[in-house]
């Protein structure tokens, strides 16, 4: 049984990797969706043709993931795409946060998403892909945005090196790195509205982002960026001294 899995479904980008690939991959036999909201992953089913099996999870719980692994272990299933997208933010100096949303963050962004990967290897075949989703905020530290940029900077080194590694298993891993999609995410990541004004211009339409990942992830390649701004930013970014970034957002930040 050849499948796809895709974490974060609920809501955001992932939901939008949910209803591409089911709307694009015909081949698929079954499209497994995994979040903590059940009513909005089973609501996906009825916008897509694709059979759907709905795990309501936390991924961060060990309990949760044990069982998770027992259903691959059970089905055997031939996975031909994990996208990982499960993950959150928070705008905040790091002093000012409560210790247990950086936890909680590292937890979601880099723990769970390594170890679904781990989990879900075994069960991957050659021409299999996996995408990750990073973020821009990879490319450079950011003050403010301290614990988050540093969690998909992981994302973005883990997921480079491990599609050099599976070379030789013909498994890609694309790493994608938007920047601001109009998604859920700043009404987490910002509840006072503080996001600086050029991220809200800047904001890109999820299914530009998720159509771009999946054809990236088609022809082999180790980053998607969608958008040429986001793309001038990554390039600058490995030109100029991180500290130049890192100054102009703390000026930025007290223009306020």
């Amino acid at each position: 049984m050849n499948i796809a899995i895709v974490t974060g479904a609920s809501s955001g980008l992932g939901r939008e990797f949910a209803l591409q690939i089911a709307d694009r991959y015909k081949k698929l036999d079954e499209l497994w969706v995994l979040a903590r909201r059940k009513e909005l992953l089973e609501a996906l089913s009825n916008e897509v043709s694709m059979k759907l099996r709905v795990f309501d999870m936390d991924l961060t719980s060990e309990d949760d993931f044990a069982a998770f692994a027992q259903e691959l272990s059970d089905v055997k299933p031939s996975v031909r795409m994990l996208v990982n997208s499960a993950g959150f933010g928070f705008l905040s100096e790091f002093a000012n946060g409560e210790r247990t949303i950086w936890e909680d963050m590292i937890d979601l962004n880099c723990k769970s998403l390594t170890r679904m990967t781990h989990a879900v290897l075994p069960y991957m075949k050659p021409g299999a892909r996996i995408l990750n989703v990073a973020s821009s905020a990879a490319f450079v530290p950011q003050p403010g945005f301290n614990v988050y940029a540093a969690s998909k900077a992981y994302v973005l080194s883990f997921s480079r090196a491990l599609h050099s590694e599976l070379k030789k298993r013909q498994i890609t891993v694309t790493a994608v790195c938007p920047g601001p999609v109009r998604t859920g995410f700043f009404k987490v990541a910002d509840p006072n509205q503080e996001t600086a004004f050029f991220k809200k211009l800047m904001m890109a339409e999820p299914r530009n982002v998720v159509f771009k990942a999946l054809d990236d992830a088609r022809f082999g390649k180790e980053l998607s960026i969608f958008g040429n701004t986001m793309k001038a930013f990554r390039l600058i970014s490995k030109m100029l001294p991180h500290k130049l970034f890192i100054n102009g957002m703390r000026y930025i930040d007290c223009m306020k």
